[in-house]
């Protein structure tokens, strides 16, 4: 049976109640009287001790918990939360051979984003490879290959300007209690089991900044493992090189000796949407976007299906839509192995 939580009101009620019982012939209603007070002041400290007892509660189950106690209740599983990452990587730079880049030496996006250099190079020849981290950890950090960056003060006999040939990658924000919460019932449900499919999303899923894995059977043959993942906190959300690296190396020392896994990025599979809206304005429009990229974020996977009655339904529940007639696409869209469902673009009509 639920428990119902006295009011203040009941409370105090209760309080006079007990003191009338006490002393006969006293009446605890009488406006200003010291009984009256001495009911209100302990019906407020109990009022307190039921608000604590109804945080408690909460926190006893992990579904419910806040952050410190859900990092509590993780911990008690193994579950450790991610903490935020520094993307990192290398950059090209030119100069006179014998220049030299020294460590910590700061460059800047053209955002304004900081990095800095982490070891001390000379040039040897015209150009070098020097690595750099990012100097705030978190996703903003990640830099796409082939962008550049500056250094904020000269290096003398060194361009200032550097390219991020590979990219820097790596970077992830911390892990929120949401995200943290997924991933310690998934632990809960689904015991570890000595290198099944679900052990390997959550091996993938400790990576930093990895918020979605999927693994496959006999991928490319009998023995091997596909594994494909993303990050949904960066604009691009499909691993670089190095993510692929960086999730072999992690998965390695886990994988059972029989298994070999086949780590791989999934191909976007971009779907055009056509929309006739009622109403039809900028506000109607953007909900219906939000929608739709929200459902692509938590049905999408390598190789699944959109089913597009789902479509209707996410394009139905965006706010100050009244109608509407989803033209394109006309029926179920089913990507290719490997392939991931993304939303192209959406027209108007």
């Amino acid at each position: 049976m639920t428990f119902a939580r006295p009011t203040l009101s009941d409370l105090i009620e209760r309080a006079r109640t007990d003191l009338e019982a006490r002393l006969p012939g006293a009446d605890a209603r009488l406006r200003r009287s010291v009984l009256d007070v001495l009911a209100r002041v302990n019906a407020g400290g109990l009022a307190g001790v039921y608000a604590y007892l109804d945080f408690l509660a909460l926190q006893l189950m992990p579904d419910t918990a806040e952050a410190e106690y859900l990092d509590r209740w993780a911990s008690i599983w193994g579950v450790a939360r991610k903490a935020a990452a520094s993307a990192a990587g290398a950059v090209t730079v030119t100069g006179l051979v014998g220049a030299i880049v020294p460590q910590g030496a700061e460059l800047a996006r053209v955002d304004g984003a900081l990095y800095r250099t982490t070891e001390r190079i000379v040039l040897a020849g015209v150009s070098a490879q020097v690595a750099v981290e990012a100097v705030e950890a978190g996703a903003a950090g990640v830099v796409e290959a082939g962008k550049t960056l500056t250094f904020r003060s000269p290096v003398a006999a060194v361009s200032a300007v550097v390219t991020a040939a590979a990219g820097l990658v790596g970077g992830a924000d911390q892990e929120t209690d949401t995200e943290l919460l997924a991933r310690l019932l998934a632990r809960i449900r689904k015991p570890p089991n000595g290198g099944s499919r679900s052990d390997y999303v959550a091996w993938a899923l400790e990576l930093p900044g990895v918020t979605r894995a999927w693994s496959y059977a006999n991928w490319t043959g009998p023995g091997t493992v596909g594994l494909a993942f993303v990050f949904d906190g960066r604009e691009n959300i499909f691993p670089l090189q190095a993510d692929l690296d960086a999730m072999a190396a992690h998965i390695e020392p886990l994988r059972p000796v029989t298994a070999t896994p086949v780590i791989f990025a999934p191909e976007p599979w971009p779907i055009s949407f056509l929309i006739t809206a009622t109403p039809d304005n900028v506000e109607v429009r953007a909900a219906i976007e939000a929608e739709l990229r929200d459902l692509f974020a938590r049905e999408a996977e390598p190789g699944g299906t959109m089913l597009v009655s789902h479509e209707r339904e996410a394009i139905s529940l965006a706010a100050g839509e009244h109608d509407h007639v989803l033209r394109s696409p006309a029926s179920n869209q089913e990507a290719p192995p490997g392939a991931m469902p993304t939303i192209d673009g959406i027209a108007w009509q």
